[in-house]
């Protein structure tokens, strides 16, 4: 009886150990598959990445082999003559960039400290909604607010009273000289402000929320300001995530095409004045891009969708190795 009741139980040890044997296997392969599936949804996107570049290069080949380096300082357009040079539309992208990021960015900052710090309960959430409302507004409505209502209000009140007041003055009258147009880079560069605000104001807002309460909590038990709380603590541990929100916003406004096509006046020359008409390369694609007659003209385009593309890889660049400064400056 002893040896019938050690086999049986032995019986049931072995047939323990199969089910937890398989019930592992099943476990591995789970494991594995899910690896399997994350490794090529990685490889995709490079795939994917490298066939764009490769695209853009091949496409843009014919403008570059003709205009050689002279094609990102020529400032003439002509279709007529086969005549290109992308340093109209890349001057424009990057000042409309900059006036939208410097009048965003602290706004943006300010509205998301406003709601983790100083806003009531009741407010918090109404506001938020606003402000993630405004990323979901299609770009094509911001264009049109923006030529028919928000361009003549600048046109009649706001930049008069630009050239009138820096006008005198020698260095910002450079910037604000000419008749007021109404539309132009000022235009863009605000309605790009405008569209980039909700992505830097949202992200701004999440990571601000998630600063342990323990660490402003004691800043104010040592009778630090809320300004001081937000300078001092909520801003250098959130850093990250505010430095990638900003970069978010940045390459919004660096892509941005049908709003800024509506307000910049799409002319291909480089002016000193931030109210004069002007260009960027998402607005001259699109402008364009369905008249190119001729491969000349075509791979002009694509020249500057590469340039567009090496812009963003830059500022996506120097923002890495910026994050890379601060951490290296805050571990030493």
């Amino acid at each position: 009886m002893v040896d019938v009741a050690y086999e049986g139980g032995g019986a049931i040890a072995v047939s323990e150990k199969l089910d937890r044997a398989k019930v592992l296997n099943r476990l591995r392969l789970g494991d594995a598959i899910f690896r399997h599936m994350t490794r090529g949804a990685a490889i995709a996107v490079l795939v994917i990445l490298s066939g764009i570049i490769i695209s853009l290069v091949i496409g843009s080949w014919p403008a570059l082999h003709k205009f050689g380096f002279a094609f990102l300082y020529e400032e003439v357009w002509n279709p007529v003559t086969e005549q290109f040079g992308a340093i109209a539309p890349i001057y424009g992208t990057i000042v409309t960039s900059l006036i939208a990021m410097v009048i965003a960015v602290p706004v943006g900052l300010f509205i998301a400290l406003f709601l983790t710090e100083l806003c009531p309960m009741v407010l918090r959430r109404p506001i938020g909604i606003a402000i993630e409302l405004l990323a979901g507004i299609p770009s094509i409505i911001y264009g049109i607010w923006g030529l028919f209502v928000f361009a003549p209000f600048l046109q009649q009140h706001v930049q008069p009273f630009l050239i009138d007041v820096f006008g005198p003055i020698p260095v910002l009258g450079t910037l604000f000289e000419g008749p007021p147009y109404g539309i132009g880079m000022l235009t863009a560069g605000l309605i790009l402000a405008i569209m980039v605000l909700p992505f830097i104001t949202s992200i701004s807002r999440d990571v601000f929320e998630a600063v342990p309460p323990v660490l402003k909590e004691a800043a104010y038990g040592l009778g630090c300001t809320t300004w001081e709380v937000a300078r001092n603590v909520v801003l250098p541990f959130t850093r990250v995530g505010v430095i990638g929100g900003v970069m978010l916003g940045l390459g919004r406004a660096l892509g941005e095409t049908m709003a800024v096509t509506f307000v910049i006046g799409n002319a291909h020359r480089i002016s000193g004045s931030i109210l004069a008409p002007g260009t960027t390369i998402s607005a001259t694609i699109a402008n364009e891009f369905t008249e190119a007659v001729g491969d000349l003209y075509t791979s002009s385009l694509i020249a500057l969708g590469l340039i567009l593309f090496v812009i963003t890889f830059i500022v996506l660049a120097f923002a890495r190795l910026m994050l890379m400064r601060l951490n290296a400056r805050l571990g030493s």
